[in-house]
């Protein structure tokens, strides 16, 4: 199978494009940072530079996959208060296992998934998601950036490597 084959069968899944569908619609007048295939392609292309930075021996397709999948439970969030990374762990869960993911790679990036919100995970792949995750967003052309909840200390208000 192609390097990237799984991944397009993530993004082409039919409860993929539900949930994706669902949470650009709810996020249409979002004036903060959105979930787009932008800040997911974002977050993989970072989350993968780390990984080649660090000789981190991770497969290209199980970053972009824990990428891609790492948001996808913000709709249920939003719906149902449900938090994102909990809602996203159990969506990805039924998407993975018919990607052809392994029963250990279905492992790595559902925990990849639940702990992308917290620096205090232990998985690799968790840890590359949640820095990539908050690089991935340029505050500095933020037209609402002033009226961003994110703390100053995490805003990215200059470039950074």
């Amino acid at each position: 199978m192609s390097c990237m084959k799984r991944v397009n069968k993530i993004w082409n899944h039919p409860l993929y494009q539900k949930h994706y569908i669902k949470l650009q619609d709810l996020e249409k007048e979002r004036i903060f940072c959105r979930h787009t295939m932008e800040h997911f392609l974002d977050v993989a292309r970072l989350a993968y530079i780390f990984s080649l930075e660090r000789d981190v021996q991770l497969e290209k397709d199980m970053i972009y996959s824990a990428a891609l999948l790492h948001d996808i439970g913000r709709a249920e969030q939003y719906t149902r208060g449900t938090p994102h990374e909990e809602a996203g762990a159990h969506i990805s869960g039924e998407i993975l296992k018919d990607c052809c993911f392994s029963t250990e790679e279905r492992a790595q990036i559902l925990e990849a998934i639940s702990g992308h919100r917290t620096s205090q995970t232990q998985s690799v792949l968790a840890t590359l998601i949640y820095e990539a995750d908050k690089k991935s967003r340029n505050c500095f052309l933020c037209a609402a950036e002033g009226e961003c909840y994110w703390p100053e200390e995490k805003k990215n208000m200059e470039i950074k490597n």
